[in-house]
């Protein structure tokens, strides 16, 4: 028994030896490289933005009543000056017989004046030769003058009565034509706001009892760009954009209009770019929210780089004896922030790595445009096809990392 012992005691001391080195050892240093490649590098904004039609109009009452008829509902196709709803035209309709007999009231009032003035216009031709001939005085001769005077007033009186009372039949008239609600345009009726026996009141702003998109197979966005970006923003730059309904179509628009007045949420400031989609097949609806990439700038068939490959940095021994001690501190104890540009010493250039002998060889690159996936690469001595550094793995971080209990992670 006392030399099974021996033997398990011996087999653990090697395994302990064995894993002791094991953890010991330092992992190779590993590089992961990307291919240079030739192609296509758009450059893109993106924002986000919702759909609405061109032409939108908002339909109200100009009088007050009750809904008594409606002709359209939601998604109704309507033409200009169809009938889309009627108002109650019962007090209407009194108005305006009331205006009609006060009109023709003035009229006949009218009339009678006239005939005084006739009948005053001849007593005085008669009193004129009356008093030639000295059969009646000047006094009476005055009293008729006067008369005519009074009747050519009569005259004015009742003329103005006639217009007054036009007028208010003519207004009367016109509230009982608004009685029955008009589309103003050709389109699609895409909201209703009122139901049959719901009383409108026209008073200081109108109510709004239906919207009509005017034509939905024309669109736009109304996009909210960041200051930071507005300044590439220019008219008729092609967009790009997806919505939810439709999460793997692309759909494209382009830039009409660049609003100048600003829009501050939380001092922050953006800028309203309008851009107008083709919507003919009506799978867009308005209210929908777009995703949208404005094309900024795009070159074909240039050299491209992965954007990984200009973050890259080999890590230094000072680098792993950095991260061992919880980085560099600050006097107050605090952890310092790395440096901007990915720890590149100021003063250097762009730059990327390439694996000489295994070792990562600096080469200095000038970029142009970019986007998430690649950058466009202008000048430099690599060429297509070569392969630059993108990532690092190995080494005394990763013997770091790997290192620990065996059972795990602790809780």
């Amino acid at each position: 028994m006392k030399k099974y012992l021996i033997i398990l005691a011996a087999v653990l001391a090697i395994a302990a030896t064995g894993g002791y080195f094991f953890y010991k050892r330092t992992p190779e240093i590993t590089y992961r490289t990307a291919r240079i490649e030739r192609g296509t590098v758009v450059s893109t904004v993106a924002a986000t933005g919702n759909l609405s039609a061109v032409t939108t109009v908002q339909v109200g009452t100009q009088v007050s009543g009750t809904i008594q008829k409606l002709y359209v509902d939601f998604n109704s196709r309507v033409k200009k000056g169809q009938a889309i709803a009627e108002i109650d035209p019962s007090l209407f309709n009194a108005s305006v017989e009331q205006s009609r007999g006060n009109f023709l009231t003035a009229e006949a009032n009218l009339q009678k004046a006239k005939v005084a003035l006739a009948d005053a216009e001849r007593t005085v031709g008669r009193n004129r030769k009356l008093l030639a001939d000295g059969i009646i005085s000047q006094a009476d001769y005055d009293v008729s003058e006067t008369a005519l005077q009074s009747a050519k007033a009569s005259v004015k009186a009742a003329e103005g009565s006639v217009a007054q009372t036009r007028g208010s039949l003519m207004q009367s008239g016109t509230n009982l034509r608004y009685s029955v609600i008009r589309s103003p345009v050709d389109g699609v009726v895409i909201s209703r706001a009122v139901d049959v026996g719901q009383t409108v009141a026209a008073s200081f702003s109108t109510p709004t009892l239906f919207t009509i998109a005017k034509d939905l197979t024309k669109m736009q966005i109304e996009v909210s760009v960041d200051e930071a970006d507005i300044s590439r923003i220019q008219l008729h730059q092609q967009v790009t954009f997806t919505v939810d309904s439709y999460p793997e179509q692309n759909f494209h628009g382009q830039v009409v209009q660049i609003r100048s007045a600003p829009i501050i949420t939380q001092n922050v400031v953006t800028y309203v770019v309008v851009v107008n989609v083709d919507n003919s097949d009506l799978k867009l609806k308005p209210g929908m929210t777009a995703n949208v990439s404005i094309e900024i700038a795009k070159k074909d068939d240039v050299l491209k780089l992965p954007p990984a490959a200009l973050r890259f940095k080999p890590k230094t021994k000072a680098d792993e004896s950095k991260a061992r001690s919880g980085g560099e501190r600050n006097g107050s104890g605090m952890q310092r922030p790395a440096s901007p540009g990915g720890g590149r010493k100021a003063g250097v250039g762009q730059q990327v790595y390439i694996l000489k002998d295994n070792k990562p060889t600096a080469v200095p690159v000038k970029t142009g445009i970019a986007n998430n996936s690649s950058i466009e690469l202008l000048e430099s001595t690599l060429k297509e096809g070569d392969e630059v550094v993108v990532e690092q793995s190995g080494g005394e971080n990763n013997k770091k990392k790997s290192a620990g209990s065996p059972m795990g992670r602790p809780f």
